[in-house]
């Protein structure tokens, strides 16, 4: 019987999470992030209301998670800024959205904040600038139950 790491005990108090609304983006994201292009995360603070606890600390590990709630990345939070959507400048579209496209980045971002919000040019978003710190790819992570 293979031996299984418990992600707890190697990353004490690591939230879960899992990126964008369906498996397709899910992968997509998790790609982009493994590449190193995507080096930021992007969620209205409305988010957060409910959930002050899920809101993003600098300095705190996190492991993002495929569709399936398989681990497949842990990330550390190096910085967080609240901005208006309006505000938001190319660097941060960019390291948000992978690539240098800022009006994709606002029509993408704009999209997403509808399946849940009502869209306001004004809203404030949260910003969460990380590093990787690890790609779990091929781990032996031990099962939830």
């Amino acid at each position: 019987m293979p031996e299984y790491e418990d992600l707890q005990e190697t990353y004490p108090g690591a939230g879960t999470f899992k990126l964008g609304h369906d498996a397709e983006s899910c992968t997509a994201q998790i790609n982009l992030v493994r590449r190193g292009t995507k080096r930021a995360l992007c969620a209205p603070l409305a988010d957060f209301e409910d959930d002050p606890q899920s809101m993003p600390v600098e300095g705190r590990t996190d492991i993002i998670a495929h569709w399936n709630n398989t681990p497949a990345l842990v990330i550390k939070t190096v910085k967080v800024q609240q901005i208006r959507y309006c505000d938001v400048n190319t660097n941060m579209a960019h390291s948000d959205l992978g690539r240098d496209e800022f009006v994709a980045w606002r029509k993408a971002t704009k999209a997403a904040i509808k399946l849940d919000h009502k869209f306001d040019p004004e809203m404030m978003l949260v910003f969460e600038f990380f590093q990787l710190v690890e790609d779990l790819d091929g781990r032996q992570i031990e099962p939830r139950s």
